[in-house]
């Protein structure tokens, strides 16, 4: 299984969309908080492909993109074998 990351901030609506998916999907995640967190914010943006907003969603290299991302890999069906590594 691939690890799942999350960068959120506390106040974000989408974050909590995102993780509340993840949470009922019942997939284990890593939450990196980077509300007045300036640093860890641009490593975010950096890894993100120069994306700023969040939540941004990484399943082991993959970078899934945001919410919205996420909910459309879901319905289309493939958010379990991206998990899964096949």
């Amino acid at each position: 299984m691939q690890e799942i990351e999350i960068y959120t901030t506390r106040f974000c609506g989408f974050c909590h969309a995102a993780k509340r998916l993840l949470d009922e999907r019942g997939l284990a995640y890593s939450e990196i908080d980077v509300t007045g967190d300036s640093e860890g914010r641009a490593a975010m943006t950096q890894r993100a492909a120069g994306r700023t907003s969040v939540p941004q969603i990484f399943v082991g290299t993959t970078h899934v993109g945001g919410c919205d991302d996420l909910y459309a890999l879901d319905s289309s069906g493939k958010l379990d074998s991206l998990i899964s590594g096949v």
